[in-house]
């Protein structure tokens, strides 16, 4: 009697191709051997040869591969649903046909469960290609890991591997009249079900493609196919998941991710007007069901008011807050006595009756907010002398009295030469972290569309050789965060030369990633490293000249 194989991994296909070569060649390599391994591929009606692909395979590998072709069902639900009545594996493990595994992931996923005997295994999964795939699940290994209090609800594919066993004591499957996300009721009822649930995160183990034909989605859907799903899925958790923190826990996702970006971008802003309504209709009805106070203030600002907007019907204001958001622009920040607000339209607007809570900042993108709306307005020499100073003007997205503005400062912040650019031996300054930072006298007047706040100072230049970087500095929340200052398409001023008997060259550049450094180097002297003879030369144009 043949063993049971320890894994059935499971592949719903329709045209992947040549994806699916990728994706098939990483599971025969697996190193947990083909003994232990078992490939059920369910073809749902490829016109592309991904079918003709999949047997050529199975002929190859008859003990490990089995193919099923079908009708197109319109969706992954029906062939994965089709493949569970056919696995025979321990563990059932579920793969994208246009993805592929780390050659260890299924030996080290299996190794785990046997190991913390756990029913659901997730392993770190990243995106190839530019595909997003959300990395806080994977900071250790965790052996186990609550769906309550960690970032698994925000990892819900069913790209893990789980205990066949759980799945069928539960007849978990695959609802099929869902055209996206029907893998989450299957995830979130496996994982409220399972004894425990492990993490590996020291390997690789999956890697999302993002295809070129940016086909991945080959099942698309409308707006309000995407709101229908997403009431489904949420209606699905509540009879599994007590009314309660647990249940806000798994929410939380839902109205971060698909209800947010159903009114968000300028794809909600191409819908029709009784669409966008409907929208609004559909997430206010969950919210009023769903969104408990304490989940709500834990949402941050970008869906906490996206979600109001939606639940007053406020299309005109949600387009505004779209528009706000578009690439090149940044909603500016209010700082306020001990609380910091983003300033979307209808902010302390006497029209739309929004409470201020509702703006306030509490979110983890605050760093990525300070840096999109931070940039150099201006950049100048100033030289007085043998004195050498440079004068910039910044542009921040934040508003406020002259007191809580107190809180921003603008800094030249040296930065030491490192080895690698400075391979001759000059003198390096301290590490960066070591020298405090240069403060100057700053100004602080409102932008010409009151949006923002344009800090200047002059910062003294030192003659030594050194790097330095202008930061602003912003206190939010008892939080210090730290934004380097953004070029853009802003002039920089010409190079200049300094000083008199040790001449110095100041410049200003743009770094690889866009932001200002100020460089300062001698043109000659014992800092500049040179070889004897050239030393010798200069020393004797040096004596013709003070001569």
């Amino acid at each position: 009697m043949t063993a049971a194989p320890d894994v059935t991994v499971v592949i719903a296909v329709y045209n992947t191709m040549p994806y699916l070569v990728e994706c098939l060649e990483s599971l025969i390599g697996q190193t947990i051997g083909r003994k232990r391994l078992e490939i059920v591929a369910v073809d749902d009606g490829s016109t592309d040869g991904s079918g003709a692909e999949l047997d050529r395979w199975a002929a190859r590998y008859p003990d490990t591969v089995k193919v099923v072709h079908q009708e197109n069902s319109g969706g992954p639900a029906a062939p994965s649903n089709r493949a569970l009545e056919l696995a025979t594996g321990r563990y059932v493990f579920f793969i994208g046909s246009d993805d592929h595994l780390g050659k260890e992931a299924l030996k080290r996923l299996v190794d785990c469960a046997d190991t913390h005997t756990s029913d659901v295994v997730v392993g770190k999964m990243v995106g190839t290609n530019g595909r997003y795939v959300h990395q806080a699940l994977y900071r250790k290994n965790d052996p186990d890991v609550s769906l309550y209090d960690s970032a698994l609800p925000f990892t819900l594919a069913n790209t893990k591997l789980f205990r066949r066993e759980l799945v069928e004591r539960h007849k978990l499957r695959f609802p099929e009249d869902l055209p996206v996300g029907s893998d989450q009721p299957f995830t979130i009822e496996a994982c409220v079900r399972a004894r425990k649930i492990s993490v590996v995160a020291d390997y690789t183990c999956y890697y999302a493609v993002k295809r070129g034909d940016a086909g991945n989605i080959t099942y698309r859907a409308d707006h309000l196919a995407r709101l229908r799903c997403t009431e489904r899925i949420m209606r699905h958790t509540a009879g599994l998941i007590d009314a309660g923190p647990h249940r806000d826990a798994v929410f939380k996702r839902h109205f971060t991710w698909e209800l947010t970006k159903l009114v968000q971008g300028p794809d909600f802003a191409a819908l029709d007007t009784a669409v966008q309504y409907q929208l609004c209709d559909g997430i206010a009805r969950l919210a009023d069901e769903y969104l408990t106070a304490s989940l709500n203030e834990s949402l941050g600002v970008q869906s906490r008011v996206r979600i109001a907007l939606a639940r007053r019907g406020d299309v005109r204001l949600l387009a505004r807050a779209n528009e706000a958001e578009a690439p090149g622009h940044a909603v500016p920040f209010v700082l306020e006595g001990d609380h910091t607000y983003a300033s979307y339209p209808g902010f302390r607007d006497a029209a739309s009756g929004l409470d201020d809570a509702l703006f306030r900042l509490n979110d983890e993108a605050v760093p990525k907010r300070l840096a999109d709306g931070t940039r150099l307005l201006a950049a100048d020499w100033e030289q007085n002398g043998d004195d050498m100073a440079v004068s910039l003007a910044v542009r921040v997205p934040i508003t406020g009295s002259v007191e809580p503005l107190a809180a921003v400062a603008l800094r030249l912040a040296p930065k030491a030469f490192s080895k690698a650019s400075d391979k001759t031996g000059a003198r390096r300054m301290p590490d960066a972290d070591t020298v405090p930072p240069t403060d100057a006298l700053i100004t602080r007047e409102p932008d010409e569309d009151g949006t923002g706040t344009v800090l200047r100072a002059t910062f003294p230049l030192r003659a030594t050789r050194a790097r330095a970087h202008p930061r602003v500095y912003v206190t939010l929340g008892g939080i210090r965060h730290e934004v380097a200052v953004a070029v853009a398409e802003t002039p920089l001023p010409l190079a200049r030369r300094w000083r008199e008997k040790v001449p110095y060259r100041v410049s200003a550049n743009a770094t690889p990633n866009g932001r200002l450094m100020i460089t300062t180097a001698p043109l000659w002297g014992p800092e500049v490293p040179v070889s004897g003879r050239v030393r010798q030369v200069m020393s004797r144009v040096k004596r013709k000249i003070s001569r």
